[in-house]
């Protein structure tokens, strides 16, 4: 199912019950046209990237009904028409609880078909063992938290983000008070915010007053990362620019979405303290 974010047929927000048998009718589309149109964004994308969802509680029975437990890794692409619900992916997960497979490979080929279909495009899906899914890494580049500043704006603000006057630099900075909250319930989505660019450099405190002005901000984790590098493109006119997020997980997923102008490449599978 396809809708916007304030469409009710959503699951997020409800009382609901959980399905243990294989059920796809379950995940739920949100189309990304509606959040970009409201940053200026339409047919032509400034960015390229995906969002990287963790499932650390995925579980399905073998062939002779033993449970088998495993980490799955989902790359939906930043071109897809929609992103799918949390909650609803959180909801279908559940449903292989009860359902048997003869093997990894089919559960693998049955995730990919059914997140592609509803996030319009082709969807890569890994399968890991839990030792060896992810390994835990600080966040890349200097920190801005470090900075002394005054905050009082928890709107986003991007008249807060200028350059100053030097020589071209490329730098990466990066921001553990990131917070956002779910635009359905409300419920705060924290995260930590990366941002890799080569261009004049970027005034570091408005930098900082501007990635905490999202703190009441309702959007997705998805659409808060796409309004911050549009909103840094705009104003700072960086030659290169990406922005990539670490949402720490709820209902067992964490998402993180990455966002480039193409010139540096997304991040490895390494995840926060917090994730």
């Amino acid at each position: 199912m396809q809708t916007t974010p304030t469409d009710f047929d959503s699951p997020l927000g409800k009382s609901v019950h959980y399905v243990d048998h294989y059920a796809p009718e379950l995940l739920f589309s949100i189309a990304r046209s509606t959040a970009r149109h409201e940053i200026g964004v339409t047919d032509t994308l400034p960015f390229t990237g995906e969002d990287v969802w963790n499932a650390y509680e995925l579980s399905w029975l073998g062939p002779k009904g033993k449970p088998v437990v495993a980490l799955g890794r989902f790359r939906v692409p930043a071109g897809t028409p929609n992103l799918i619900e949390s909650k609803s992916l959180k909801l279908y997960l559940n449903s292989f609880n009860q359902t048997s497979f003869p093997n990894e490979d089919a559960v693998r080929s049955l995730l990919a078909k059914d997140l592609s279909a509803a996030a319009g495009g082709k969807v890569g899906v890994e399968i890991f063992s839990r030792a060896s899914g992810a390994a835990f890494a600080p966040p890349e580049g200097d920190s801005l938290d470090v900075l002394d500043i005054d905050c009082g704006t928890y709107s986003p603000a991007p008249e807060f983000l200028r350059v100053l006057d030097g020589p071209v630099v490329e730098k990466t900075v990066h921001s553990r008070l990131l917070k956002s909250n779910c635009p359905v319930t409300c419920q705060p989505d924290w995260g930590t915010l990366v941002i890799r660019y080569r261009g004049n450099p970027i005034d570091a405190p408005g930098l900082l007053r501007y990635i905490v002005s999202f703190r009441k901000h309702n959007s997705f984790h998805e659409h808060c990362v796409e309004r911050i590098y549009c909103d840094i493109l705009r104003r700072c006119a960086p030659e290169a620019l990406a922005v990539h997020a670490r949402y720490t997980r709820r209902g067992g997923l964490d998402i993180n979405p990455f966002r480039s102008n193409g010139e540096f490449p997304p991040p490895g599978g390494q995840r926060e303290e917090r994730q």
